[in-house]
């Protein structure tokens, strides 16, 4: 279902089309699921730690992206200790908070997030992707989850896209506001 829905692909390509960087050294993405984004993932990627808590989905995720050796994966959450990570002392240039956001309660998303600075590297990114509409067993909201976001400090926001269904935005890791795609890639934005 992930990957037959036009709405999931589009929302897989916006997602991918809003990255700043054409390719990224070191990726993080809690709750792979069964692996969708984690295939398109490792084409932009050197290396990709994908995550998920029900082993069933690890091991379909596994599946599908059995022919790259970019991709690795752990039993393992957002709120869980980085250290169980692979590299886990390694920063990532790229986090990808897709749909698992409102699984976590407010306090325990901002406490996450905190901890998502501490390992994104300086000018990393960080892309957020939510559902909008009410879900009975989400304790937050897909909105919510992209205004904790964007209130962690360390966190400039670069873009976003925003319709009934879908929020997406990229966050840069920095002390300042974010610089435009362009502008990184020298182009004159006077």
């Amino acid at each position: 279902m992930l990957d037959s829905k036009w709405y999931e692909r589009r929302k897989y390509a916006l997602t991918m089309a809003s990255l700043p960087k054409a390719q990224y050294r070191r990726a993080l993405e809690p709750g792979c699921s069964i692996g969708v984004l984690t295939e398109q993932l490792a084409v932009r990627c050197e290396h990709v730690v994908s995550t998920d808590v029900v082993q069933s989905a690890l091991d379909s995720a596994r599946a599908r992206v059995q022919d790259s050796a970019a991709v690795e994966f752990a039993l393992w959450s957002l709120t869980d200790d980085w250290s169980a990570l692979p590299d886990a002392k390694e920063p990532f240039d790229l986090i990808v908070v897709s749909e698992v956001g409102y699984y976590l309660d407010a306090a325990d998303l901002a406490s996450a997030m905190n901890r998502v600075v501490d390992h994104l590297e300086i000018g990393g990114t960080l892309v957020a992707a939510h559902w909008r509409h009410d879900v009975d067993d989400y304790p937050i909201s897909g909105d919510r989850v992209h205004e904790i976001i964007a209130a962690t400090p360390g966190l400039a926001l670069l873009s976003r896209y925003l319709d009934e269904d879908v929020r997406i935005e990229v966050f840069v890791a920095s002390d300042g506001p974010a610089v435009s795609v362009a502008s990184t890639d020298g182009l004159d934005v006077r």
